[in-house]
This record gives structure tokens, C-alpha cells and sequence, in this order.
């Protein structure tokens, strides 16, 4: 098992490299290997990603059974079982490392964005997700535009969705450090990193935007 935060983020870089590449490994996918994890599961990382289809953490990583503890909803957006679910594999599976994978044209994001330039909102509980996604975004101003009363982008401005998703990884890596006791404690003294991340669909390519526990990217 991978131990160290900077080694975890290595693998999962040369995983990545891998995929983009188009030379897979598709390592420990055998079944030799998957009869060893009946017993317990070591991962060495915790991606807590987009539920979008197209970013499937195992895939984009090239990582096979028992490596990835991966917890996904739409937009990346955190709730109290997110919080649980990574808590649990930071402290109780030793994951050295939290990954927060976002992604360029992501639909939370371009809705929250919608919202905050329009005054749409979805329906259903849809709109439980955008809620979630408009405070990391709602202070970012929008370039060569006056901000508006709340601070980000102004009714009838155009804002630019990725720029956006970035902000919204690096807020939610932020929010995980401020609402996790454990995870921060993890953090602080070494035994784990978090990396937030952001995946471009068409390359494929993984590009660290924010970290804490590692040098800055």
C-alpha cells in the first residue's frame, strides 16, 4: 500500500498519465487480486469527485480493485454523509490522501452559474445541488465586470462556467478542511494531504489546483 500523501498523489498522476496516453495497465483487476481484498480493503486514496459519467475516478486513474475509496454526488457538493464517507477513509482505511476531482463543463456548475446571472433556479431537488454550489462561486467577480451586491457575478453579466469550477474545487477542498475535524488533524500532522483537482474531458488530463499537506501546485 502507498503511505505517504506525496506518494498517493504520484500514483495516481502516473495513472492518469497512463489514460492519457492510451497505454492502460489496468492493474490489480485480476482475479487473483480481487479474491485478497475479501477480507479488508487498504485504498490508498479517498477521490471524492462529480457524479458525471464521463469522469469515472478507477478509469481516468487506471486503478484497479481496493485502490480508490471513491465518494461522488453532483457538482462534488457536501453533505454530512460525504463528510462520514471520507472521514471513514482517512481514519479508518489510512487513505494518505483526499482528492477532490471536478471538471470542466460540469452541469452543477454551469446551472449555479445560470443562476447567479439570471435568477433561474431549477426544480426539484436539483436546486438542493445548485444551493450548495453557489457559495464557492458567488465571490468570484466576473473579469471587466463592476461586482454585484452579493460580491460575484453580476444579473445579465457572462461568466466564464471553468473558471468557476475551479473556484468551486478549491472552495469545497477548503470546506472539507474547516468541517472535518479529523481530516484537518490528518493534515496537520502529515499523515494526509488533500488535493483538489480539476479533470478536462477532452484531454483527459488531471491538473492539481489546489492542495493542502502538499507544496502548493
Amino acid at each position: 500500500m502507498t503511505t505517504t500523501p506525496a506518494a498517493a498523489w504520484d500514483e495516481l498522476l502516473a495513472g492518469n498519465d497512463r489514460f492519457v496516453r492510451g497505454e492502460m495497465a489496468h492493474p490489480a483487476q485480476d482475479a487473483d487480486h480481487r479474491a485478497t481484498l475479501r477480507a479488508e480493503q487498504r485504498p490508498f486514496a479517498v477521490v471524492f469527485g462529480c457524479s458525471d459519467s464521463r469522469v469515472a475516478a478507477e478509469i481516468v486513474f487506471d486503478r484497479g480493485l481496493g485502490d480508490l475509496f471513491v465518494v461522488r454526488t453532483a457538482g462534488h457538493v457536501i453533505d454530512t454523509t460525504v463528510l462520514g464517507s471520507v472521514e471513514y477513509g482517512v481514519q479508518v482505511l489510512g487513505a494518505p490522501l483526499v482528492l477532490v476531482l471536478g471538471h470542466d463543463s460540469c452541469g452543477a456548475v454551469t446551472a449555479a452559474a445560470d443562476a447567479l446571472t439570471t435568477g433561474r433556479m431549477p426544480e426539484g431537488f436539483v436546486r438542493a445541488v445548485v444551493d450548495r454550489v453557489i457559495p464557492s462561486i458567488v465571490a468570484l467577480p466576473t473579469p471587466g465586470a463592476a461586482p454585484s451586491a452579493h460580491g460575484g457575478p453580476t444579473l445579465g453579466r457572462p461568466v466564464d462556467p471553468d473558471a468557476l469550477g475551479r473556484e468551486h474545487v478549491r472552495h469545497t477542498v477548503q470546506m472539507l478542511l474547516s468541517y472535518s475535524a479529523a481530516v484537518r488533524a490528518a493534515v496537520d500532522v502529515g499523515r494526509c494531504a488533500v488535493v483538489g483537482a480539476t479533470y478536462a474531458l477532452t484531454e483527459g488530463r488531471v491538473r492539481a489546483v489546489e492542495a493542502a499537506g502538499l507544496p502548493t501546485p
